[in-house]
Formats: structure tokens, C-alpha cells, sequence
């Protein structure tokens, strides 16, 4: 793409791609420390995602997988390169995919941690903060239910501070872990060496920084509570986070799990993985189509809602093809398979999905950078605010309170958020609407995009010929001049002559086998067809032909024209097109609406466009006609050229390079391979309307990233201040940084309702 790739310095073409798995990590800050050891490797270009817990790395031939491995190992974490896909199970299996039971095992984990940590440390907080409740020695009872919710509720933050300790670095986990270890530390000084161990002590809670005595201040309600709001952020971002990925798990588990093949006659029933190109396949109705092919027997109506977001079911017979996953709902189809296992436009489909999940937009990688460097620097400024505190004011319990609600407050788990569950969630609800998108920079494209180039064939019209209209000369029956004209034209297999015959017998109220047989027939290249039909000789086709028979043709003829003469005279003409999709002019109103300006393309007559572009309501001066498809590309240059920035929508091998040139390229799934490639965006259905939604959608997610960003940023700028003036109570600022994330998350979510 012109202006929209992502900038790259893997470019040697024999450099391999690798995925990988990262376990361990907690917040942002540990896939930027991952991502720079990678990137430090020599020939490696690495993209670690926080959010979906992977690696994409490019590498050097000779970079070993093993060698990738053992780095991240070395930076505290560990790695494995994916499974690879397990045969479909029999249908009696419940076996559940491992990564989603390890992933529900984990959630369960932090459920029972949660909950068990919650219910101790309640007591905790209420006794601290309403002193009508602090009875004799409450604050043993305290301790007693605290020390639990410090050390086991809060051991996954202890263990990855020590891991990272170990490697020389500071992560989210070192903030949480200092803070509160700080906090219950302090209390057991206070409880066994200072005053607050004596019976009667009393307790007062504050929001902001409290001022006693530091021997008789115990903070375990600020050790116990900020430990149980921080594990319900990290619960409810684990769960939100697996809800924005559920688009993408659904998608990958739509297909069947085992089929019917045709083997020798008789039905067998298989796993899909064992299909083969070439094999046939029964699918009764309700059964899902095991994989991509073309229908060799029966009629049916096949919904593909779930793969292409249409709620019609299509209607399909002998010839058509259909698509893996769809759902066959009236009748019994035989199909032969066209396509297996991960050529399947499925399989390519949810693969596209978790490409552009894996993807960083280009204001992420702002928040990267801020995110590696962020927990040292709050390290140091937590400890230049107990400086600060107690170099002013030498009160050594407020220095202490500050500076851990520094610490607490800073967590950036939200910047590290605020891109990846955006996209998750976008892509994945592309995805149920049939669109997909193919990386995160492709949304920064769709904002700057002001005009939309549209090719005629295939994207504004069908691509099919069709009859437009009848016009008999005075005193002539249409109704005649179809009969006629539709029967010499069945006899041939030219598209136009196709088209002449299937519309004649629609008007007519016939079927086409119904239409009079010629007892002669002649094929005249390049010219037309004549014959004897019903005791007329009828001749079809160009002007020439009638006049090379000595016939005079009237000049009231539009063109491509084909003229109808029989028994020596001229009856009449008719018009032959391609047919513009019921649905164009509604979309080209939609692109309007988006503040896009839509330019027609295409290699067709002038008149004929133009015809076209008015039906669907695009300015004639915004018609490129008789272009040669090595001239797209110039045509689009052009409009660059004139300060524009430019999306390009089509379907067909000639498109491809215009698809590429363009600062946006939308290819309809409809079309050939070679332009779906070519695409930023690729929609699913050949419906133009869904373009408008493809850039609404994009322009949304976009929308969410920048307002996550916004607040996560805004919210570490407005509260570290706070919190190192002595505003912020420690556990207020646990509950704060825990609902920032959560609130990132949410705020993400909202995409799912996208329509």
C-alpha cells in the first residue's frame, strides 16, 4: 500500500515468520521488555501483544525457533510456539480445545483467589474505616485475616516481582508487590515494636493522607484491600479480554466437525480432516457444509449469517458454490470439495482476523514506548515523594502513605489495554458482519480517506449480463419480437445471446426451455445469429448483419445494440447490460454520507458507464471509462496526485494493482484471490454497502483506541500528582488504577454492539 503499511525492517523475502505464546506476562510493560530483547537479537523484528499474549516475530533464516525461545525465557518469561491444529474430534467427543480449558482453569484460579481474598479482607477495611466497630485488640483480628490476602491472595504479584528482580527489571508487578509488602510491613512494626499492638488502640480512615504518630498507624487495610481490588481488575480485564477474543474462537469453531463422503456409492462418515479435494459430500438439511466446494446434486437454501453477517439464506443448486461453515437449511445437497483444511475461506478468514489482532497501530506503539520506561520512573518518584514528605513536613507516616499510594496509582496496565482489546473486539465483530480487516494500521487509513474509487464490473453491477430493454419499431408486438428473437438466441452459447434468452423468457412468463425451437440455425462471428423460427427467418445482432442481408437498419438505435429483423424487415432492437446490483445505489448514498466522494472505474463504453453512475447516483464527471486495467493504477496515481487520499473497491484480477496503489484497498470476497491479497480490507459479501459499514467499523475501532488512550494517559497525568500531594488514600488508589483498566476494557467492548 501506498501510504498505509506498516513500517517494516524485516525486508529480506527469505526471512520467516514465527508465532509464539508468551506466558507470564502481567501488564504492558512486560511485552515491551520482551519485545526489546527480541528486537536486540540480530536479523529479528518482533510485535509482542499484551493482550492476546503473543508474539510475531520475523526473523533470519538462521535464527533459530529455539534461539527466540531461550530469550524470552532469559527476560523471566516463558514461550512455546503454538499447537498445531488437532484433527476435528468424533461428534460423541466433549473435548474442549486445550488453550480454552487452560484458559478457563486460569479464570477459575483468579476466580477462587478473588473470592477468598475478598471475604477475608472486608472485615479488614470496615474495621479500619468505621472506628464504632473497633473493639478491644480488633487489630490482631485484622492482621489475622490480612496476612492471607497479603502474602497467598497476593502471591501472583509477589512471584512475578521476584522473577523480574532476578532479571534486572521492574514491572507493574514490583509496583504492587513494593506497595503493599510496604504497607503490611509497616503495620507489623507498628503492631509488634511501636503502639498499635496495645489494647484500646483506635483507627480513623481518610481519604486523603493521614497524619499520626507512625508507631501507633497500621495500614492492613490498605495491604489487604488494595491486593483484592487489584485482583478484581485483573479478573474482570481477564474475562473482558477473553469476551473480545470470543468473536475469533467463534469463528475458528464454526466448521463441522465430521462429514459424509461419498465412497463408492455409499455414505461414510469421517472426520473433516481426513477430506481431499475432489471428494463428495452429502449435507442434509441442517448440517453445516464441512468445507468450501460446488453443489453437483440437489437445491437448496444455504444461511451463511455466521461467515458473511447476510440474514437472507441464498438459494443454491447444481453449479453454485458454497462455503464451509454455512448452514444448509431446506434441502439435501451433494457437493464435491473444491477446498480443505486452511485454503478454506474459513480457515482464511479467522487467520486475517488474528493477523490484524496481532497488529499494533501506529499510536500504540507511543504507549510501548511510555509503558517500558514508566515503572522505573514511578520507582523513583515514589521515593523522591518520602523524600519530599519528609524533608517538608518530617512526618514519617504521611512521607511512608504517599509514597505507596504512588506506587499503587501508577500501574500501566490501561495504556497497554487500550489498543489491543479495541482491536480484538473490532476485528472479531468485523468478522460476524464479513468483514475483515487486515491489520491495525489499515484504521488509521480509513480516517484520512476522502475519496472512493468504485470498479463497475462485479462491484457496482453483477457481473452478469441481463436484458434492459425492449423497444419494437411502430406497429410492431415486443411481445413477438421477444418470442422470436429469445428462441434464435437460445440456440447460442455467447453471454449476450444467453442474456437475450433468459430475459425474453422472464417477460414473457416462460420457461426458457419453453421458448419455439429453430429448425435452422447459423452462427455469424463477431456479427450475431440467424435461423428459421416458426416459418420466419429471424436474424439477431449487429447493425452489419442486418445490412449485409440487404435489410435497412433505422438510426434510433442506441449502442451495442442487438437489432431484430425477420422476413426482410427490421422489427426492433434490444438492449443488453450488466445488470447494477439492487443495492448500489443505496451504498453510494452510504459512502456520501461517510464525507466520501465516490469515482466510478471501469473499462466499459462511456455511455454505458454513465448510464450506470446515474442510476446510482455518482456525477458524471466522476466517470472513468474505457480504461485498460494496466491503467487503473495511473487513474488512482491521478487522484493522489491531486491531493487525495483514495479507497479502491473491486473484485477482479484486474484490480489487484489499483487494490495495492491505493491508500485503502476494499476487496470483495466475491472476487478472485488475487485481489482479496491485495486488500486492506476484504469484504465477505459481494454487497457494496458493506464497504460503508467496513469504514464506519474502522473508523469506530480508530475512535476507541484514541478514547482508551485518552483516558489512560489522562488518568496517569491527573492522579500520579494526586497521589504524590497526598490525596489519595492507598486503597482508593487501588480501586482507581483497578477500574482504570477495567474501564479500558469496557469501553472496548462496546464495539460488540457495532451494526
Amino acid at each position: 500500500m501506498t501510504s498505509s503499511s506498516a513500517p517494516t525492517t524485516a525486508t529480506d523475502p527469505s526471512s520467516r515468520s514465527t508465532e509464539l505464546i508468551i506466558g507470564g506476562m502481567t501488564c504492558a510493560s512486560c511485552a515491551a521488555r520482551v519485545e526489546k530483547k527480541l528486537n536486540r537479537m540480530d536479523g529479528v523484528t518482533a510485535t509482542v501483544n499484551y493482550a492476546t499474549e503473543k508474539a510475531r516475530i520475523e526473523h533470519a533464516p538462521e535464527v533459530e525457533v529455539a534461539e527466540l525461545i531461550a530469550t524470552v525465557v532469559r527476560t523471566g518469561y516463558t514461550a512455546e510456539e503454538p499447537p498445531p491444529p488437532e484433527p476435528a474430534p468424533e461428534p460423541t467427543s466433549e473435548a474442549e480445545p486445550k488453550p480454552g480449558r487452560e484458559r478457563d482453569a486460569e479464570l477459575d484460579a483468579l476466580r477462587t483467589r478473588l473470592t477468598v481474598s475478598a471475604v477475608l479482607s472486608a472485615p479488614v477495611v470496615l474495621l479500619a474505616m468505621v472506628p464504632a466497630l473497633q473493639f478491644d485488640n480488633w487489630q490482631w483480628l485484622s492482621l489475622t485475616l490480612a496476612a492471607p490476602v497479603v502474602v497467598w491472595g497476593g502471591l501472583p504479584f509477589h512471584r512475578a516481582a521476584w522473577a523480574n528482580l532476578r532479571h534486572g527489571a521492574a514491572t507493574m508487578d514490583t509496583l504492587v508487590s513494593v506497595g503493599t509488602l510496604a504497607a503490611f510491613g509497616w503495620s507489623l512494626w507498628a503492631l509488634f515494636f511501636g503502639h498499635a499492638g496495645m489494647p484500646g488502640m483506635r483507627h480513623t480512615f481518610d481519604l486523603t493522607v493521614g497524619r499520626a504518630g507512625g508507631a501507633a498507624t497500621i495500614y492492613l487495610e490498605v495491604a489487604a484491600g488494595v491486593v483484592t481490588f487489584l485482583l478484581l481488575g485483573r479478573y474482570l480485564e481477564a474475562r473482558a479480554k477473553r469476551s473480545a477474543g470470543s468473536a475469533l474462537r467463534a469463528l475458528m469453531e464454526l466448521g463441522a466437525k465430521d462429514v459424509a463422503v461419498l465412497r463408492g456409492g455409499t455414505e461414510v462418515r469421517v472426520p473433516v480432516a481426513a477430506l481431499h479435494v475432489g471428494d463428495l459430500f452429502v449435507v442434509r438439511p441442517g448440517e453445516k457444509i464441512a468445507t468450501d466446494g460446488n453443489v453437483t446434486e440437489g437445491r437448496s437454501a444455504v444461511d451463511a449469517s455466521l461467515l458473511t453477517g447476510e440474514s437472507l439464506p441464498v438459494d443454491v443448486a447444481a453449479g453454485d458454490p458454497v462455503t464451509g461453515g454455512c448452514l444448509n437449511t431446506t434441502g439435501r445437497l451433494v457437493v464435491q470439495a473444491t477446498r480443505v483444511g486452511a485454503d478454506t475461506q474459513l480457515a482464511r478468514m479467522a487467520k486475517l482476523v488474528e493477523e490484524a489482532q496481532n497488529g499494533k497501530a501506529q499510536v500504540q506503539r507511543l504507549a510501548d514506548r511510555i509503558s517500558a520506561v514508566f515503572v522505573p520512573v514511578v520507582l523513583l518518584l515514589a521515593l523522591g515523594t518520602l523524600a519530599a514528605w519528609l524533608l517538608v513536613t518530617g512526618d514519617s507516616t504521611a512521607a511512608f502513605t504517599a509514597a505507596v499510594a504512588v506506587l499503587i496509582i501508577a500501574c500501566p496496565c490501561a495504556l497497554g489495554l487500550a489498543t489491543p482489546t479495541a482491536l480484538m473486539v473490532g476485528t472479531g465483530r468485523g468478522a460476524q458482519l464479513g468483514i475483515l480487516i487486515k491489520g491495525p494500521e489499515v484504521l488509521e487509513s480509513t480516517r484520512r480517506v476522502d475519496t472512493v474509487v468504485l470498479d463497475k464490473t462485479g462491484t457496482v453491477t453483477t457481473g452478469r449480463m441481463a436484458l434492459r430493454k425492449v423497444y419494437g419499431y411502430e406497429g410492431e408486438d415486443e411481445a413477438e419480437l421477444l418470442r422470436l428473437a429469445g428462441a434464435l438466441e437460445h440456440s447460442s452459447e455467447h453471454p449476450v445471446a444467453r442474456a437475450v434468452a433468459a430475459g425474453a423468457a422472464e417477460r414473457l412468463g416462460l420457461p426458457v426451455g419453453e421458448l419455439p425451437v429453430p429448425t435452422s440455425f447459423e452462427n455469424v462471428p463477431g456479427l450475431g445469429v440467424r435461423g428459421r423460427v416458426d416459418g420466419h427467418e429471424v436474424l439477431a445482432g449487429r447493425a452489419a448483419l442486418l445490412e449485409g442481408a440487404g435489410i435497412e437498419v433505422p438510426g434510433r438505435s442506441e449502442p451495442g445494440a442487438v437489432h431484430v429483423a425477420w422476413d426482410g424487415r427490421a422489427r426492433g432492437y434490444l438492449t443488453v447490460a450488466d445488470a447494477v446490483k439492487e443495492t448500489s445505489a443505496d451504498a453510494v448514498a452510504r459512502l456520501r454520507a461517510l464525507g466520501l466522494a465516490p469515482v466510478l472505474l471501469t473499462g466499459d463504453d462511456r455511455s454505458v458507464a454513465e448510464t450506470v453512475a446515474a442510476e446510482v447516483g455518482i456525477p458524471a464527471d466522476r466517470v472513468f471509462a474505457e480504461v485498460l486495467p494496466q491503467d487503473k493504477v495511473d487513474v488512482i496515481r491521478r487522484l493522489q496526485a491531486e491531493g487525495r487520499t483514495v479507497a479502491m473497491v473491486g473484485d477482479g484480477v484486474n484490480d489487484a494493482a489499483a487494490l495495492a496503489t491505493a491508500d485503502l484497498g476494499l476487496a470483495l470476497g466475491t472476487g478472485t484471490d488475487a485481489a482479496i491479497e491485495a486488500g486492506d480490507l476484504t469484504l465477505v459479501r459481494g454487497d457494496l454497502r458493506v464497504a460503508a459499514d467496513a469504514i464506519r467499523l474502522s473508523r469506530r475501532t480508530l475512535a476507541t483506541i484514541k478514547g482508551n488512550l485518552g483516558w489512560a494517559f489522562g488518568y496517569n497525568v491527573a492522579a500520579l500528582p494526586l497521589a504524590a500531594a497526598g490525596l489519595l488514600n492507598p486503597m482508593i488508589a487501588g480501586l482507581a488504577m483497578a477500574f482504570s483498566s477495567v474501564f479500558v476494557v469496557t469501553n472496548s467492548l462496546r464495539l460488540r454492539r457495532f451494526t
